[in-house]
Order: structure tokens, then C-alpha cells, then sequence
């Protein structure tokens, strides 16, 4: 690499690590102060009242349902609506199904380009509205779920331990208790607030300030038409414009990832230098870095916060060495030192490889260069990044809700070579907490595993792979691991826009946003109803060395039992395949 390369990276680095604890700071505080701050009231009347599991889970998926309709409305009448310079026609119901599940998700996944296929009002009301609400659900589950771990329930007059706030979250006259300071209640908190502060006190002024720099650095944000202009052959070209800033903000600072432009941030005007490469690339994972340090401050464990941000970022850095030196290699079947096809030959192939690695491992999904370009062992660490949960920090809020669970499990393995019933946090680890945690884990496994051969056995899966041998299995499993695990990006070889992805992927979608969130917000609540014991001679710390390496060994056997016979028929089999010289 060059010494700019190095550099960069080291630059990334630092202030990825230097920055995540005042984030992670600043983020306890918005969902922890307790007086009303202004304008958390903005989507439901009293947001002081705690919510109980379900209670937390019926408005949120209320709130995804009017979200739901609004969308598909957007798509499927923008012909007629406002905001549509071009004249661009109705979405198809299968693309329309498959792109408001998308951004419902906060996957992003896109099946269509968007400069020829969405209108600037279905861009700016619908898609980019809910990269901002979709972002800011997945900050408010991640709140929810550390309430539950670190509340104390309360006590009866008779010093008993209080009703379960499932069974009955009433005072005694009757009323939902509040969350005033001094009262201690074992409920979630409540969703409207959590998801009001989230956009309005996180999202919005990040993404506004980031926008303000990308318009500085030439990234169009307009409501004019298309540009016309004459190349130097004399032929006609089109230049698509838009609101382009404002959208690309979001989705990199709400690891949203969805591009205003077909190509996404390999496309010029998305991505026009490197400055803008870099902020781009550094917002994908700032937020995420930071929930660690939330939940370490919130249930007064910080060092324990410590502990999921170091693992975290061993994952990430073992992924970021991995693609590196991938990257850098020559390919004997071609004869070349370096491979420069597909990548962002304006900033370099290691800015390509950082991308690549930082936005599988958030779930963002949007790319400066062609995942279906990279090396075998590139296309590997992407493809393991997605498939181990989008755990290395991942989403904002969703990748810490992803990792407890894997801590919920390591826990209680540890409990088991010791002996004695399993505690996290003080607070007991029992059957349904470890089936909740095993279940968040297992289904979206079960849809890619599935998915995937569906594709490689069915004429529909097959139609839509444009490679061949392993490459062309590594397209159909990145295709449903990125929708499975709400990330978004995909080989770009795939044509997704068939019934067969539309609808098979839009389920892969849902499975993998709303069977971790069901399972998470269960946990959340059973935790929140149990008494916090004090540390013991057995109990097992969570706070040091050894659960860090005890957490890296069960995250990687779970994926590794779990999907190393499907890797081994893709990248692995490819990469032995080119160092041997054969093609396919």
C-alpha cells in the first residue's frame, strides 16, 4: 500500500476509537435524561408512560404499518403526484412491495436504479423519511433492551418483588407509571419517545451537518431537471440531478445505505472526492461505535462496554487486515499484479477494501466499488461480516442488540463449564432467555441457508445469475445473507428484479429485522422483572480478557458451524480455484 493508504486508514482508525465514547456519551444521555426535552412529543400525546414488552412492540409495529401503507401510496401513484420532473411512471407492485419492505427494515436493498425509477417526492417523503425512522427504531430497541438488563424491578409494601409489567404495568389507582425520576419501574421505556429523540436529537442534526459538507464538496442537492449536454464526440447526454445530499447523508450516519443513484457512492456525484470518501465511509460506523459505550454508561457497567467495543473491533480489524491483503494480491488466472475492475480507481483499491469491510460489518450496504469485483477472499470477509449478524458494530442500535444476544449465549455456556445457573449483569440467565437469544441467532441463518438454495436449485433463482461456478453461488448467498441481515449490498452481477427476489427477499427482509426485534424485545422484558444479585465466588466476569476471547469463540463456531459448508462451495473453492490459474 501507499503511504497515503496507510495513513488514511490510521487516520480512520484512530478517530473511530477515539470518537465512539463521547458518541456513545451523548447517546446515553438523549435516551436516559428524564425531563421531557422539545419536541419528543411530535408522533403521540404522553410519551412519559414506560411500556412493557408487547405494549412496546405493538407501536412499533403500528408504527412500521402506517409507514408500510405510505410508501407503497408513493411508489405506485408517483405518475400522478407532484415532485416527478422526469415524468417517471408507476413502481411495478412486486418492485413497490419489495422496496418499501426494504426501507422499512433499514436494509436498503434496491432492485431498480434510482434516477430512473423514483420521483424526487418518493425519494425525499418516502424513502429518505424512513431512512431516518428505520434508523432511529433499531436506536429505540437498542434502548429498550438495555433498560431491561440494567432495571431494578420494584417492590410491593410488603418488600416482595413487584407484578410483571406484561402481566400488569398499573399504579394502584389504575394508571400506566410514569418515568419520573425516583420511581423504579421494570418497563422499557416508552417507544414514541425513544424514537422522537432518536431522530430529532441524533439523526437530524448529524445529518443536516453532514449535508452542508457534501453539497460543499459537490454533491447535488436540487429540484431542477435533468441536465442535457453534448459530449466531445457530439453525442447527447443526460446528467441525472436530484436532492442527492440530503438522502446520502442519512443513509450512511442510519447505516440505511439505500443510493439516490443507481451506482450509489461509486457514482461521482454521490461520492465526488475524497474528503467526501472519507466522511462517507468514517458516519457508516461512527454511530454504531458508539452504542457500546451507551449501554456500558446506562446499566452501569462500563467496563463491560469496553469489552463489546474491543470485540467488535477485533472482528472489524481482522476483516480490514484480511481484504487488504486480498486486494493486494495478483491473480494468477489473469496475470496481473493487482486487480483494478470494478474498484474506485479515483481514491484507490484500499479505500475500496476499507468501504467493502466497513459496510458489511455496519448494516449500511452502500458501496464505492463492485463487491462482485472483489478478490475471492474480499468477497469472503464481506460475506462473513453479514453472516455472523451484522454484529461488528452493525446497524445503529441493531448491531448492540445482535451482539447481547451472542453474549447472552457465551454466558451461558460459561455457566454451564462452571456449573451453576448462568448471570449477566447480576440478573439470572434462564431457559426462555437463552431460547429468545437462540432464536434472534438461528432464523435469519435459516433464511439464508434456505434462500440460497432455492436459488441455485429453482429455474427462477438460476435466471438471475449472470456467473458462473462458485462466483455464481457466492452471488445467490451474498444476495439473501445482505437481505437476511439487513444490509443491502449485493454482487452486482444478480438481477434482483424478478417476482423470484422481490418477493423471496422481501421475506428474507422481514424475517431478519422483525424475528431479531420480537425475540430482543421479549428478552428485554423478562430481564427487566429480575432482581440484580450481587457478584459471587462463581460468578463470571464479564469484564475482562477472557469473556472477550470466550465471546470471539462462540460468535465465530456459531457462523462457522453454521455456514461454513456454503463459504467453502463460494469464495473458498474460488480462491483455490484462481490461485491455481482456472477460470469458470
Amino acid at each position: 500500500m501507499k503511504t497515503d493508504d496507510v495513513l488514511e486508514l490510521l487516520l480512520y482508525l484512530a478517530l473511530l476509537i477515539g470518537l465512539a465514547p463521547f458518541i456513545g456519551r451523548y447517546l446515553a444521555w438523549v435516551f436516559q435524561v428524564e425531563r421531557p426535552l422539545p419536541g419528543e412529543k411530535l408522533m403521540a400525546g404522553d410519551t412519559s408512560r414506560s411500556m412493557n414488552w408487547p405494549q412496546y412492540l405493538k407501536a412499533l409495529l403500528l408504527f412500521h404499518g402506517i409507514g408500510f401503507v405510505v410508501l407503497m401510496l408513493l411508489q405506485m401513484l408517483q405518475a400522478k403526484l407532484p415532485g416527478n420532473p422526469q415524468s417517471l411512471a408507476n413502481v411495478p407492485f412486486p418492485l413497490a412491495l419489495n422496496t418499501a419492505i426494504s426501507f422499512l427494515t433499514n436494509t436498503n436493498w434496491q432492485a431498480y436504479s434510482g434516477e430512473a425509477t423514483m420521483s424526487y417526492l418518493t425519494q425525499m417523503l418516502g424513502l429518505g423519511v424512513q431512512n431516518f425512522l428505520s434508523a432511529a427504531t433499531g436506536m429505540a430497541v437498542a434502548a429498550a433492551l438495555v433498560r431491561g438488563l440494567g432495571e431494578r424491578p420494584s417492590r410491593s409494601s410488603s418488600g416482595q418483588v413487584g407484578v410483571s409489567p406484561a402481566d400488569s404495568p398499573c399504579d394502584r389507582d389504575g394508571r400506566e407509571p410514569s418515568l419520573r425520576p425516583g420511581r423504579s419501574f421494570s418497563g422499557l421505556g416508552n417507544f414514541w419517545r425513544d424514537v422522537s429523540r432518536a431522530t430529532i436529537y441524533v439523526l437530524l442534526p448529524l445529518s443536516i451537518l453532514l449535508s452542508l459538507v457534501l453539497v460543499q464538496q459537490g454533491v447535488p442537492q436540487t429540484f431542477d431537471v435533468f441536465a442535457s449536454a453534448t459530449t466531445l464526440e457530439g453525442s447527447a447526454q443526460v446528467i441525472p440531478l436530484g436532492p442527492a445530499a440530503s438522502q446520502i447523508a442519512i443513509k450512511q450516519l442510519g447505516t440505511n445505505g439505500g443510493g439516490f443513484f443507481g451506482v450509489n457512492s461509486a457514482h461521482p456525484f454521490e461520492n465526488p472526492t475524497r474528503l467526501s470518501n472519507f466522511l462517507q465511509c468514517f458516519a457508516i460506523l461512527a454511530l454504531a461505535a458508539g452504542f457500546p459505550f451507551m449501554f456500558g454508561r446506562m446499566t452501569g457497567h462500563r467496563r463491560h462496554g469496553w469489552c463489546l467495543f474491543a470485540t467488535m473491533l477485533v472482528l472489524l480489524l481482522t476483516g480490514l487486515g484480511a481484504a487488504l491483503w486480498a486486494e493486494h494480491q495478483s491473480n494468477p488466472s489473469l496475470g496481473v499484479l493487482t486487480m483494478l475492475e470494478g474498484k474506485e480507481t479515483r481514491f484507490g483499491i484500499a479505500d475500496s477494501a476499507l468501504w467493502a469491510t466497513a459496510t458489511t460489518a455496519a448494516s449500511n450496504g452502500s458501496v464505492n466499488a463492485m463487491h462482485d469485483s472483489l478478490m475471492p477472499l474480499s468477497g469472503l470477509v464481506a460475506l462473513v461480516n453479514m453472516l455472523l449478524g451484522e454484529i461488528i458494530f452493525g446497524g445503529v442500535g441493531s448491531g448492540l442488540y445482535g451482539m447481547i444476544m451472542f453474549v447472552v449465549l457465551t454466558v451461558f455456556l460459561a455457566g454451564l463449564m462452571v456449573g451453576r445457573t448462568p448471570e449477566y449483569l447480576g440478573k439470572r440467565i434462564e431457559a426462555r432467555e437463552v431460547i429468545c437469544a437462540a432464536v434472534a441467532v438461528i432464523l435469519p441463518s435459516l433464511v439464508v441457508l434456505i434462500g440460497t438454495a432455492l436459488s441455485v436449485l429453482s429455474e427462477a433463482g438460476r435466471a438471475s445469475l449472470t456467473n458462473a461456478g462458485p462466483h455464481a453461488f457466492s452471488e445467490a448467498l451474498y444476495a439473501w445473507a445482505s437481505a437476511a441481515n439487513n444490509n443491502g449490498s449485493a454482487f452486482g452481477g444478480l438481477n434482483a428484479n424478478t417476482p423470484f427476489y422481490n418477493y423471496g427477499l422481501s421475506f428474507a427482509m422481514l424475517v431478519g429485522r422483525f424475528g431479531v426485534i420480537v425475540p430482543t424485545l421479549m428478552l428485554a422484558g423478562r430481564m427487566a422483572q429480575k432482581r440484580i444479585a450481587e457478584p459471587g465466588p462463581g460468578t463470571f466476569p464479564t469484564d475482562g480478557g477472557l469473556f472477550i476471547v470466550l465471546l470471539l469463540g462462540v460468535i465465530l463456531i456459531v457462523g462457522g458451524l453454521t455456514f461454513l459448508p456454503a463459504l467453502t462451495l463460494g469464495p473458498i473453492v474460488e480462491h483455490m480455484l484462481m490461485n491455481n490459474g482456472r477460470t469458470f
